[in-house]
């Protein structure tokens, strides 16, 4: 059996998209599941828009979130030679053809096509004439005027499309540069590729590089087009609806396993276990089970997984992913004398990173903001909150057993509810009505940090 050998081809306009990472991603698993190699290429002919930074971020996420490619990548940009000699050989072979139409000819052909009702696409007026080539000239690809092109999608099965349909594509430029579907079908060839994986987008251009491997004759390739990612608003994802990049997410304390997860899920899925990492997917991906249909990706989804993943790492784990996310906060997460307890208490506070990083913030930091309608909620009589200082002034012991016993009995023989005793000691500390049992959340202050935050808010009200 043939090893399968997958690509990704970034261009290099831009940061690593979320969309473009699951495409990655997919390509990266099919391969791996075959035994095979996962290879990229630096689309980078787009001299104006490309950069080798938008390129090094590309390389570097990939490598670092966990889909190195097993080659060197190699850049369009240093191929040329190689594309036009592939250009030559189909010349000589008589599948394509020298035009000189210019762009007024062109325009107005479209628009007698459009206006006749016919769909517009170049007529080949210049496909017998033995034009040679000049300056002005490009060379096309003598399509094939009648039969069918049918593309073996893994996932949509058999995709026709009839030969009148498609207009004899361009591949040398007047420049005598060569075109995407030129460089496409070459490099897939010199890479060896067996198996391309990529957006639906790019089901038209299929047939159309069809042709052009049929004039190399090149081998035929395997196809899988998978649905493109959406945002809630059933759209192509886009800054409107979520963030696009990779860099984004991270620097929201989305772990790079959780994305992977969140991914993998966009347009497939498989039996019940939602939880899954990278060598899970390997084990269990099948590419014929992604659906046809737009996959929605929905950042609630993408929540929920990272707060598993979250709980899924040993606390020392959890420490080090949490780390940067404090100290961008300047806070030493060692400076607090009972660490452990606390960062272990906190990891649910958010379903991210830097979301269990600002909730820390009380913890090391004095308190600046208060939640206003928590205070209006909670503490409208000033002398309870007065009655509760007291309280915490008369504990002598200052343990979690001590503590959690005096709160419970100032609670029975007041006849108050649980948040009426707690909440207002809650915002004293924290500033809000969030933190873990109010027992445990006083065992990370000292005594005398929790009466300076209640006399603190007795100031405030006063």
């Amino acid at each position: 059996m043939k090893p399968v050998i997958t690509r990704f081809a970034p261009s290099p306009t831009g940061t690593l998209h979320i969309g473009g990472l699951r495409t990655a991603l997919f390509n990266y698993v099919y391969s791996k599941q075959n035994n095979g190699k996962f290879l990229i290429r630096i689309e980078d002919t787009d001299r104006e828009r490309s950069t080798k930074e938008f390129e090094k971020n590309i390389l570097d996420n990939l490598s670092s979130i966990g889909l190195a490619p097993d080659e060197d990548p190699i850049n369009q940009s240093e191929r040329n030679e190689i594309y036009v000699k592939a250009a030559e050989k189909i010349i000589e072979s008589g599948k394509a053809y020298w035009c000189d139409c210019s762009p007024e000819d062109l325009e107005l052909m479209r628009k007698e096509q459009t206006e006749a009702g016919k769909k517009p696409m170049y007529d080949g007026r210049s496909r017998n004439l033995g034009l040679p080539k000049t300056d002005k000239t490009v060379l096309r690809l003598a399509t094939p005027e009648s039969g069918e092109i049918v593309v073996k999608d893994l996932i949509r099965g058999e995709i026709k499309f009839n030969n009148n349909e498609l207009d004899d594509l361009i591949l040398l430029r007047s420049d005598g540069t060569p075109t995407y579907h030129l460089c496409n079908v070459v490099d897939d060839f010199e890479q060896k590729i067996t198996t391309v994986i990529r957006g639906e987008d790019h089901i038209s251009n299929t047939p159309r590089q069809i042709h052009i491997q049929n004039a190399l004759d090149y081998p035929e390739l395997e196809y899988a087009h998978l649905p493109l990612v959406l945002g809630t608003d059933k759209k192509r994802l886009s800054k409107r609806n979520a963030a696009t990049s990779l860099e984004e997410y991270r620097e929201k304390g989305y772990l790079d396993s959780a994305i992977i997860n969140a991914l993998a899920r966009l347009g497939w899925s498989q039996g019940n276990n939602e939880v899954f990492y990278l060598t899970d997917l390997i084990k269990e991906f099948n590419i014929k089970d992604v659906q046809k249909a737009g996959a929605i990706f929905d950042i609630s989804k993408l929540d929920w997984l990272n707060s598993q993943h979250l709980a899924n790492l040993t606390l020392n784990q959890f420490k080090k992913n949490l780390e940067p996310f404090l100290n961008k906060i300047n806070i030493d997460m060692e400076s607090h004398s009972n660490v452990d307890s606390l960062i272990e208490a906190m990891r649910t506070s958010s379903d991210t990173l830097s979301g269990i990083a600002q909730s820390l913030i009380p913890y090391y930091q004095d308190i600046n903001e208060y939640d206003e309608k928590a205070i209006d909620k909670f503490i409208s009589d000033k002398n309870l909150l007065m009655q509760l200082r007291d309280l915490i002034d008369g504990i002598n012991d200052w343990n979690l057993d001590s503590i959690e016993s005096s709160l419970t009995n100032f609670q029975a023989e007041n006849k108050l509810s649980t948040p009426a005793v707690n909440q207002p000691i809650r915002i004293a500390l924290t500033g809000s009505t969030k933190s873990p049992g109010l027992g445990l959340t006083l065992t990370f202050f000292s005594k005398k940090t929790v009466l300076e935050r209640m006399d603190k808010l007795l100031d405030k009200k006063s």
